[in-house]
């Protein structure tokens, strides 16, 4: 899952180069994402603490994103997916209808238990009321640096979600910051958007690689999220240039009103020497207004365009686990 979740998560960046592209492309990377939640980040473990370093390679209909774990390889043609584990020497297929039959299952699991929390009431009137507005704000901050031996500008992107009339201020919402670090164009770099909006494509109507109960956790959590990365998708064109280095974060705002109601909410822990230990075993925060969710960070290390056989091969020794 942590693979998977990783992969999804650092597709937001790459979205914005999808353009059409007939190259071959291999790319030594590193990325780290980092929950606000603890537990979380001990579930994600060195991706959240130091980052992991991988290796990605896209030919035709084959993509591989590898670390020293294993990784992933799916093959748009066969309509597979390959899950390779360095360790155990193995590796387990599932089909594309293996994951369509899952998010059906998922959607309807979904729909029973809306049914059961409010019963007698019709599907549509179960369905959030509020309506959402999108901000799309880009700045190039003048800075520039050198990285992968290309050289690099500094530009910010913002997407702003708040409710339709109203200001973050007066109903809360998120916001999420792109600060990316723009090469010139790789035109074979385009080759990863290309087969990510393909992959998901074949896999609607969820993202590329992410697994439907994977999806339905992260969008439960945090709703907002999937139209700050559908509008940065839009808005992509706007971005000229290939990401190299790109540090996504996103932010839940907090209106005054659910300010005042969580913190009237958060447990004091008691008075004395008790209540001192509680809040530091707990290592309990008053809540904020502005709160990051989580933050992720993906920088290209080093550009090649050629891909080997081997790259996007299961090694010979692997045998497949059923």
């Amino acid at each position: 899952m942590k693979r998977l979740l990783r992969s999804a998560l650092l597709a937001v960046p790459l979205m914005t180069l999808a353009l059409p592209a007939g190259a071959e492309v291999k790319t030594r990377d590193k990325s780290q994402v980092k929950f606000e939640s603890r537990l979380l980040n001990m579930f994600l473990g060195k991706s959240a603490k130091d980052g992991v370093e991988g290796r990605t390679a896209v030919k035709g209909d084959r993509k591989a994103t590898l670390t020293d774990n294993g990784g992933t390889i799916v093959d748009l043609a066969e309509e597979k997916i390959y899950e390779l584990d360095a360790k155990k020497k193995s590796y387990t297929v599932t089909t594309f209808e293996e994951v369509r039959r899952k998010m059906r299952e998922a959607q309807e699991k979904a729909k029973k238990q809306a049914e059961k929390e409010a019963p007698g009431q019709p599907a549509e009137a179960q369905k959030p009321t509020k309506e959402y507005e999108v901000d799309f704000d880009v700045k190039d901050t003048g800075q520039r640096k050198q990285i992968a031996g290309f050289d690099a500008r500094n530009t910010v992107a913002t997407v702003t979600i708040r409710e339709k009339g109203r200001t973050l201020e007066e109903a809360g919402g998120l916001i999420m910051t792109n600060d990316m670090w723009l090469g010139p164009k790789v035109p074979q770099m385009k080759e990863f958007a290309d087969f990510d909006l393909r992959y998901a494509k074949a896999l609607q109507p969820t993202a590329a690689t992410l697994s439907a109960e994977q999806m339905s956790m992260v969008l439960g959590m945090f709703p907002l999220v999937a139209k700050g990365m559908e509008r940065m998708a839009k808005e992509g064109d706007k971005l000229s240039g290939t990401p190299l280095d790109t540090t996504t974060t996103f932010e839940a705002v907090l209106s005054k009103d659910q300010l005042t109601e969580a913190q009237a909410k958060q447990p004091s822990g008691g008075g004395g020497l008790g209540g001192m230990l509680a809040k530091k075993i707990l290592k309990t925060e008053p809540p904020k207004e502005r709160s990051t969710i989580f933050t992720v960070h993906h920088q290209i290390l080093e550009v090649a365009t050629t891909v080997a056989p081997a790259d996007l091969a299961i090694p010979a020794d692997y045998k497949e686990k059923k």
